[in-house]
C-alpha cells in the first residue's frame, strides 16, 4: 500500500486538535432520529456563507490538495487517486481546470456528488463546497447524473477502477456509479450532509437521477432506502480518513460551516440507525448443461442459487472469459463458430456484490454450417437510463461493447432505441465476419430524410435511408471476414436519427462440404501433416490471393499470387485445429495436425 507521508495516527491526532470549535454541537445531546438531524441542520446552515459557484476554484486550492497520498500539492481527486500505487495521472492546481475535455486526464471540474440537475441549480447549493469535489472532468461526465451503488456488470471504468454500470443494490436495478473502496465512505458523508443541510428544501427537489431515485420528497430520511441502505453500508465499511476531517477543517475556513459526519461519525447512526452488512456468499450454481446448440450459439440451463438476502443474477464465463450477466437461470451464448468446443460456467452474485463458487464446467459444440447464419443482434433495451441530453453512451450487451456518441437514451421505435444527433454508434471487435446488416431508423422531432453511413472496419459499406417514418434496411453482399468493428455515422449532425433493430450475419466463408462440389479446385493432404498444403486446380497461377481463417473467422495469413511458382502453401507456425482456406473464387476447409 502507498506510504502516507506521516505516520496516519499523528496526523489523525494532530487534525482532530483543530477540530470544530467548541460548544459547535451544543443541543444536540441525547436526540436521535429526525429531531437529531433538525438540529444539525440548523447548527451547520447558521454560519454557512455563500462564494458562488466560481469561488469553487478558489476554495480547491485549499480543500482538494494532495497532502496525504503523493503529498505534492496536485488535486486529490476520488476519480484517479491510486491509494494503493502511482496515480495514473496528476492534475496541477488552477492549470488543468477544465475547459473543454475528450478523454480522461485533460482536466478536472467541478462534480456535485449530490447531482446539481436535483435542485435545478439553485443556490446555495450549486457552490456547496462540501460535496462537490475537484474531479476529472471526463469520469465526472461518465458518472452523468447516475445515483451512487454497487455495480454488476460496468460499461464504464476509470483508470482509478471507480466504476459505471447497472446496479445490484439491494432494491434498485437501475444505472449506479460505484467509486473505489477508499473513497465510499466519503461519498456517502457528503451524500448525508446535503440531505440534512437542505432537509427543508427536499419536498422541492426532484428526487430522480436517471431512470431511479436517489433523494427522498420528504426531510426525514432524506433518501430513497435503497440509497440510504447502501450508504450506511459504505459509512460502516470506510470510516472517517485524516483526509477527510482536513478537507472540513479547510471547507470551515472557506465557507463556515462543517459536515457532521465527519466530526463525529456516531452522528450517522444516530440519525438512521445501523445497517446490516451482508457478506454472506450465494450457494453455488448446480447442474449447469449445454443444451440445443446451432452452428453459431449454444443455450444454457442451471439450477439456482440461494442466498441470505438474495440471488440478484448469474455471470456467464465462456472459456473462462465474462459473457453476459443475466436474472434467471437461463442464457443462449451466440457469436460462436462453427464446429468448435467452447466451456462454460456460471457465477451467482447478491445485492451486496458477492459472488459465489463457479457452477461445475459444462462442454459444448457448435454445430457444422453454413457460417452465413445469424451472427448477433442489438436492440437496445440494455442501453444507459432515459436521459435526452446529448452525450456519449456505452453499455455492453451479449460480449459486445457499444459507444454512442452525441446520444440520448428516451426515445423508441420498436422499443427502445439509441438517437444520434451529431455522432455515430460504435461497436467493439466482433468475431465472425458480417455477409449483411439490417437496421430499423426513424426520423425524431424536425429536420429531413437522409441517410446513415455503414462502415466495417473503417470501410463504407454501404448507407441506410431514413424519414420520420419508422424504416427497416438491410445492406446485402459486405462479406467482410475476420473480426469487424460495426460503424454506424450520422452525417447530418442537425438530424436526430432513431436506430433500433440493429443485426447482422456472419460472413459467408463456406465449408468443405461446398467446396467439395468445385470439382476443378481441391486441397490435399487433408488432415495436413507435415506443414504443406497442395492445392490442385485450374489456372492455378492466376489466383491472386489466398486467405487462411480459423473458424471463428479471424483471419491468420494473406498470402498475394500464392500459386505463381508451385502449387503448395506453407504453414509452418500454424497450430493444430481446423482452418478455411479462401482464394479468389473458391473456399475449402483443411485440418492440421
Amino acid at each position: 500500500m502507498k506510504r502516507i507521508l506521516f505516520s496516519f495516527l499523528l496526523i489523525f491526532a494532530f487534525i482532530n486538535a483543530f477540530a470544530q470549535p467548541p460548544g459547535y454541537y451544543n443541543g444536540t445531546a441525547g436526540l436521535t432520529g429526525a429531531d437529531l438531524k433538525t438540529a444539525l441542520r440548523l447548527i451547520i446552515t447558521n454560519g454557512h456563507q455563500d462564494h458562488g459557484y466560481g469561488g469553487l476554484w478558489t476554495a480547491y486550492q485549499t480543500t482538494d490538495v494532495d497532502n496525504f497520498y503523493e503529498n505534492d500539492g496536485s488535486i486529490l481527486d476520488i476519480y484517479s487517486e491510486n491509494p494503493n500505487g502511482n496515480d495514473p495521472y496528476n492534475f496541477t492546481v488552477g492549470a488543468n481546470q477544465c475547459g473543454s475535455y475528450n478523454s480522461e486526464a485533460d482536466c478536472y471540474n467541478r462534480e456535485h456528488i449530490v447531482p446539481q440537475s436535483l435542485f435545478n441549480e439553485a443556490s446555495p447549493m450549486v457552490s456547496d463546497v462540501h460535496f462537490i469535489r475537484a474531479t476529472d472532468g471526463w469520469v465526472n461526465n461518465k458518472r452523468s447524473n447516475y445515483p451512487f451503488g454497487k455495480v454488476g456488470t460496468a460499461s464504464y471504468t476509470s483508470l482509478n477502477g471507480s466504476k459505471l454500470g447497472n446496479s445490484v443494490s439491494s432494491g434498485y436495478s437501475g444505472t449506479v456509479f460505484e467509486p473505489i473502496d477508499a473513497f465510499k465512505g466519503d461519498v456517502a458523508r457528503m451524500i448525508f450532509y446535503f440531505v440534512t443541510r437542505y432537509g427543508d428544501r427536499l419536498a422541492n427537489f426532484t428526487s430522480s437521477n436517471g431512470t431511479g431515485d436517489m433523494l427522498g420528497g420528504v426531510d426525514y430520511p432524506g433518501l430513497q432506502q435503497w440509497e440510504l441502505d447502501q450508504l450506511l453500508a459504505w459509512h460502516a465499511l470506510d470510516p472517517v480518513s485524516p483526509l477527510e476531517i482536513a478537507r472540513n477543517n479547510a471547507s470551515y475556513t472557506y465557507q463556515g460551516n462543517r459536515n457532521p459526519y465527519i466530526d463525529d461519525p456516531n452522528f450517522v447512526t444516530r440519525v438512521w440507525g445501523t445497517t446490516t452488512v451482508d457478506t454472506q456468499a450465494p450457494t453455488t450454481p448446480t447442474n449447469l448443461a449445454t443444451n440445443t446448440p446451432t452452428s453459431n450459439s449454444i443455450s444454457l440451463s442451471w439450477t439456482a442459487s440461494t442466498d441470505n438476502i438474495g440471488v440478484v443474477g448469474y455471470n456467464v464465463y465462456v472459456n473462462g472469459t465474462l459473457y453476459t450477466s443475466v436474472s434467471g437461470t437461463t442464457a443462449t451464448v451466440s457469436g460462436l463458430a462453427p464446429l468448435t468446443t467452447y466451456n462454460f460456467y456460471v457465477i451467482a452474485k447478491d445485492a451486496a456484490g458477492n459472488l459465489s463458487s463457479q457452477s461445475n464446467t459444462s462442454p459444448g459444440t457448435t454445430l457444422a454450417g453454413p457460417v452465413g447464419g445469424s451472427c448477433g443482434t442489438e436492440d437496445f433495451e440494455t442501453i444507459p437510463a432515459n436521459a435526452s441530453n446529448y452525450t456519449t453512451r456505452t453499455w455492453t450487451n451479449a460480449g459486445i461493447t457499444w459507444t454512442a456518441t452525441d446520444a440520448r437514451t428516451d426515445q423508441t421505435i420498436n422499443g427502445r432505441a439509441i438517437t444520434i444527433q451529431n455522432g455515430n454508434l460504435t461497436s467493439s471487435a466482433i468475431a465472425g465476419g458480417i455477409q449483411s446488416l439490417t437496421l430499423t431508423t426513424q426520423l425524431k422531432f424536425s429536420g429531413s430524410s437522409n441517410n446513415l453511413n455503414v462502415e466495417i472496419n473503417g470501410n463504407i459499406v454501404g448507407t441506410i435511408p431514413y424519414s420520420s417514418t419508422a424504416t427497416t434496411t438491410t445492406i446485402n453482399n459486405i462479406n467482410v471476414s475476420g473480426n469487424v468493428v460495426i460503424k454506424i455515422i450520422n452525417p447530418v449532425g442537425s438530424n436526430r436519427v432513431a436506430l433500433d433493430g440493429l443485426s447482422w450475419t456472419c460472413a459467408t466463408l463456406g465449408t468443405s462440404e461446398t467446396a467439395a462440389k468445385e470439382k476443378s479446385f481441391s486441397v490435399y493432404p487433408n488432415p495436413v501433416k507435415n506443414n504443406e498444403l497442395y492445392v490442385k486446380g485450374e489456372n492455378l497461377y492466376k489466383i491472386s490471393k489466398a486467405e487462411i481463417y480459423d473458424l471463428s473467422g479471424k483471419l491468420i495469413e494473406v498470402i498475394e499470387n500464392p500459386f505463381k511458382n508451385s502449387n503448395k502453401i506453407s504453414l509452418k507456425g500454424l497450430a493444430k485445429g481446423n482452418y478455411i482456406l479462401k482464394t479468389d473464387n473458391n473456399t475449402t476447409k483443411f485440418i492440421v495436425e
